[in-house]
């Protein structure tokens, strides 16, 4: 990014500029600090190219066939780029300026701002739908500047290339692609000279950045409608590889079968190397037909466009696996020791909730792929435990597992973390240099805790990484390639981050190939006992403690807890009761006060051990969590309904539906107070 010399013009420069512009175009030698070096290399840049410097306008715009042929070719963009440019219009009134949309070949698209601007002054130099203001039609000006070198620009009066041009004043910007950064096109601010402020420049770097996260989320609402239709297919059993592609040919799920019959290309002769799955790319425009240009190895026959409504969502590959009995008999000979690895490596994970089941099903299917996989869950679901367990089960036994918590470092030592160092590379390097995290994994499995939390500019290094397979220590010049499982963990909304450009697309989809939801402790509370009795013998073990039970008091408190802190939690209380109990009986006295204030249920419930649990409605699970939330919340209602992810509605029907209309700290004395309260 260049300085902030560079990027904003100096009015009171302008005199200046204009006496070196005549130079330039005379053949003299310039030399003036005046003259920013970005215009001076946007004037050679036209020189270069033969573009006249007495042009007073643009181009004839394209004929009324042509325009709307490019409006229907970028009509994502104008669908993005509309409502934005409509909302900034409060913005432009009464100020002599337009606001200006184009593509990235510097054509206008779409105009909004001052009727008596873009009716008269703009209307005179062709600042009109279809006209071109590339560098190469109308010299140094903001749009084509802005779409030459990619980031934001003013360009003001005589700092035009052309002559007739110079009586304007422009700031413009880029807007890029979130999925893979290139540029779509150019949004700019235009008004004569008296319409000059630097403020125009945040201006259309703010309505670029507005467009952006648009396209963002409709890519990701495109991406979730194909993953809705196909899902089934991709999981349905067979020995062929199934493939689902998105509407640019990027893998975004698969088959257990997939990379088998990829392999099987290969060992047929069909292609001269295996292809890797998470490297495969099936080059497709959604803008065309998806079975153009494809490789010769694949038949036309073996891919499915996928249109839902008469919009091409993405396609469906599937690939003959010929080897799948040779694959069949692979599978029965290992079938014991698959299963017995499989036991010990998810041995830790402690549970028998639907929820927990489904997670662990979906972790033992994938452990066999080569996908990244992304583990979703609140801080101390056990995503670490899920993590180990997929490495036990789908690498070597004597490959590595790293881990590293990217939440944990400054950008600087995540660096130096991640890729490693040469020596010498900076004050204070390890003699010999260092390893980085990504090539001590070689082999085996890379874990990436919190990878929300990884600065934005450091994630197109390592989405390189993961398109090359090869890295760059810092200070070296020389490719190391490396080979490793990624397995990401995150407890944030990676999909927002994406939308509001707190993440990059392109990465968000390389590493969340396949996701998994490991349940909080709240929506498993059957769990809590077997969990329980884990960390206790553990931790009795390791304080060289006798192993102690909970009361049924106690137990009932922990069923009661919304245990924010999930499974971490739970074992920190487990710990500290049992440090500060003499007794083998952790009693109600023994867990902190912030569980002890919970009032325990009636005696009958009292009865209820941990054997017994399953003799606990789910009704009265529910009723019990929200009543414990509406006393944590002091009965706030509308915070009550937020925490448990239902409407403010849905809570008064429940109220009503347990009686819970008095007795309850913060909740109305009546039934019909709660009725009143649903329908306020």
């Amino acid at each position: 990014m260049q300085n902030s010399s560079q990027i904003f013009s100096l009015p009171e420069n302008d005199a200046r500029v204009s006496s070196t512009w005549e130079k330039f175009l005379s053949g003299e030698s310039c030399g003036s600090d005046a003259l920013r070096r970005l215009i001076d290399d946007s004037w050679r840049r036209c020189q270069t190219a033969d573009v006249d410097p007495e042009r007073d306008k643009a181009p004839p715009p394209l004929s009324e066939d042509s325009l709307q042929r490019l409006l229907e070719e970028h009509d994502e963009l104008l669908s993005a780029g509309t409502p934005v440019m409509a909302h900034a219009r409060q913005f432009l009134d009464e100020t002599g300026t337009v606001m200006v949309l184009t593509t990235n070949g510097g054509v206008v698209l779409n105009l909004e701002g001052d009727p008596s601007t873009s009716a008269a002054a703009a209307e005179r130099i062709r600042m009109l739908p279809g006209s071109s203001w590339s560098e190469a039609a109308c010299g140094t000006n903001a749009i084509g500047t802005a779409l030459a070198i990619g980031q934001p620009v003013q360009i003001h009066s005589a700092e035009h290339y052309c002559a007739g041009i110079k009586r304007w004043t422009c700031s413009a910007t880029v807007v890029r692609d979130p999925y893979d950064n290139s540029i779509l096109g150019v949004v700019d601010v235009s008004g004569l000279n008296s319409t000059y402020n630097r403020h125009s420049l945040a201006l259309v770097v703010t309505t670029a950045s507005r467009i952006e996260s648009r396209l963002a989320r409709r890519e990701m609402e495109l991406r979730y409608r194909l993953l809705d239709l196909c899902v089934s297919r991709v999981g349905s059993p067979t020995t062929d590889g199934i493939i689902l592609l998105d509407r640019r040919g990027n893998p975004i799920k698969a088959s257990d079968r997939a990379q088998a019959a990829l392999n099987s290309l290969s060992a047929n002769g069909r292609m001269s190397a295996p292809i890797e799955l998470s490297k495969l790319k099936i080059p497709a425009s959604f803008k065309g037909d998806l079975r153009t240009n494809l490789p010769e190895w694949l038949n036309n026959d073996w891919i499915e466009p996928i249109i839902d409504n008469g919009q091409k969502l993405g396609s469906i590959l599937t690939i003959p696996n010929r080897s799948s009995h040779l694959v069949q008999r692979r599978v029965e000979s290992v079938s014991v020791k698959s299963a017995c690895d499989k036991n010990a490596s998810f041995e830790r994970v402690i549970g028998r909730s639907p929820k927990l089941l489904e997670a662990v099903a979906c972790a033992q299917r994938l452990a066999k792929s080569t996908v990244p996989i992304l583990l979703l869950g609140e801080t101390g679901v056990g995503k670490d435990v899920f993590a180990h367990a997929i490495h036990g089960t789908g690498a070597p036994v004597d490959a590595p597992f790293v881990a590293l918590n990217c939440g944990a470092f400054s950008r600087e030592l995540l660096t130096s973390e991640l890729f490693g160092y040469a020596e010498g590379a900076f004050t204070g390097a390890r003699r010999g240099g260092m390893v980085g995290k990504i090539e001590a994994a070689s082999g085996g499995t890379l874990f990436l805790d919190e990878i929300g939390e990884m600065p934005l500019d450091l994630q197109p290094h390592f989405l390189r990484v993961l398109e090359d397979g090869a890295i760059f220590r810092l200070g070296e010049n020389k490719a190391r390639k490396v080979s490793f499982r990624l397995v990401a963990a995150t407890n944030r909304d990676l999909r927002k981050d994406v939308a509001e450009g707190r993440f990059r697309m392109d990465l968000y989809y390389r590493i969340a190939v396949a996701a998994i939801n490991v349940p909080p402790l709240r929506e498993r509370v059957e769990d809590i006992p077997a969990i329980a009795g884990y960390f206790l013998e553990k931790l009795a073990k390791l304080h060289g403690l006798p192993k102690p039970t909970l009361s049924p008091e106690a137990m009932d408190l922990l069923l009661r807890c919304d245990w924010p802190g999930n499974v971490r939690e739970l074992r920190n209380v487990l710990e500290r009761a049992m440090l500060m109990c003499s007794d083998l009986v952790l009693t109600k006295e023994s867990l902190p006060p912030e569980i002890r204030k919970l009032e325990p249920l009636d005696p009958q419930s009292q009865l209820v051990q941990a054997p017994n649990l399953e003799m606990k409605s789910l009704e009265q699970v529910e009723k019990d969590t929200i009543i414990s939330m509406i006393e944590r919340q002091k009965g706030n209602m509308t915070a009550v309904a937020r925490e448990l992810g239902i409407a403010k509605s849905t809570l008064y029907v429940k109220l009503k539906k347990f009686d819970l209309g008095s007795g309850v700290q913060g909740l109305p004395a009546t039934t019909s107070e709660v009725h009143a309260g649903a329908i306020s």
